[in-house]
């Protein structure tokens, strides 16, 4: 399955796209050892990134044509997500959604099927910008608006 558009972050992780369609995602990852934390788990910040991922898919998969982009999440952590070579998978779910907007959840289960953590997010949709007459680009900021980003 094709996430619709090209995420090198997600590449690099290794995420599979299992489930893409009317509001809902799954999304599967086995965690590599420089994924993991000191304790020997799977870092947090992996594990809110497909959290999020899977969100937005959810978020896409009712206006597959459109790009999301996260205005805020939350998650909570309810156990470590092994880091043992086993497979977490994530499940997103579109909850509600305006012209604008995609209010989101989704939960990250270990291969027992146990939760080890669950985020909400909203999502603003955003149209994607044609780079060539073969590709787009799911978000371009205009230059006015990344120096407002710029954190110098």
């Amino acid at each position: 399955m094709n996430f619709g558009a090209e995420i090198p972050f997600v590449s690099h992780l290794g995420f599979a796209l299992e489930l893409f369609e009317g509001g809902e995602s799954a999304i599967s990852y086995t965690p590599k050892p420089e994924h993991l934390n000191s304790f020997a788990v799977t870092h947090g910040g992996a594990c809110m990134t497909l959290l999020d991922v899977t969100m937005a898919v959810a978020a896409r998969s009712v206006q597959k044509e459109m790009g999301v982009v996260t205005i805020e999440m939350k998650t909570s952590f309810m156990r470590p997500a092994p880091g043992d070579g086993s497979k977490l998978t994530a499940k997103g779910r579109l909850i509600h959604r305006t012209a604008t907007l995609a209010f989101t959840e989704a939960s990250l289960l270990d291969e027992q099927g146990r939760i080890c953590s669950h985020a909400t997010g909203t999502f603003k949709y955003v149209k994607r910008l044609a780079t060539s007459a073969t590709s787009v680009n799911t978000l371009a900021l205009p230059d006015a608006a990344l120096s407002v980003i710029s954190t110098d």
